[in-house]
């Protein structure tokens, strides 16, 4: 379920002291998540923050902005950023904010997202930190409408390998409605996709056998 997190309240909570430090906020930006955990097997906890790198405007939304810190000195430092991991505060929709959470899990940064209204979508990516940066190594979506169809796609970008399930309802008028499912396995390789480029082309996989269209990205 989604947590509206735009609260005075929150907000200060989010800005207390991490581990001793303070959440860093650059000028005119405001916190609207943070997680620390150990992403590069150093033994040492990193801290993901996700901005608003402007005051919320409610109305058209702004542009947002994941920073990663390493902690040197006692102090967090700037390691890696990227303007195209997040959408805007407003690109869910009718839903409104998209971002759902970010979070680490066993040196896994994961990012969700979600929107629409009726129709509906929602998608989590998962970065590993390897070969000098946070690559995309996963990458799970589920798209559609209650009492139409529903899509879920669960790729491993490190394997190549995606699985495609749809779930959707096939009737003739005044018959009870008989539910199908499409079920597909293909290999997409060599898709190589940083933090810092997550959203910077648009990147559409067509499936081989059903012909569902998966936007890896949007190019946003």
């Amino acid at each position: 379920m989604k947590i509206i997190i735009y609260s005075g309240i929150i907000l200060l909570a989010i800005t207390q002291l991490c581990k001793g430090q303070d959440i860093p906020v650059p000028s005119n930006y405001e916190i609207i998540d943070s997680v620390t955990g150990d992403l590069n097997n150093d033994s040492v906890d990193e801290l993901v923050v996700a901005y608003n790198t402007e005051p919320e405007n409610e109305i058209e939304g702004v542009a947002r902005e994941i920073i990663i810190y390493k902690l040197e000195n006692n102090t967090w430092k700037l390691w890696k950023k990227s303007r195209l991991a997040l959408y805007g505060s407003r690109d869910g929709g009718m839903m409104g904010d998209p971002l759902e959470r970010i979070e680490i899990k066993k040196g896994i940064l994961l990012v969700s997202q979600c929107g629409g209204s009726s129709w509906k979508w929602g998608f989590t990516d998962k970065y590993r930190f390897q070969n000098g940066d946070f690559y995309l190594i996963g990458y799970t979506s589920n798209a559609g409408r209650p009492g139409d169809y529903w899509r879920n796609v669960d790729f491993n970008l490190s394997t190549g390998k995606m699985i495609v399930k749809k779930e959707y309802e096939d009737s003739e008028l005044d018959e009870q409605p008989i539910y199908k499912t499409e079920n597909e396995t293909l290999y997409e390789k060599d898709l190589q996709i940083t933090l810092q480029s997550r959203q910077e082309k648009e990147i559409k996989i067509v499936t081989p056998k059903y012909g569902h269209e998966i936007y890896i990205a949007t190019g946003i």
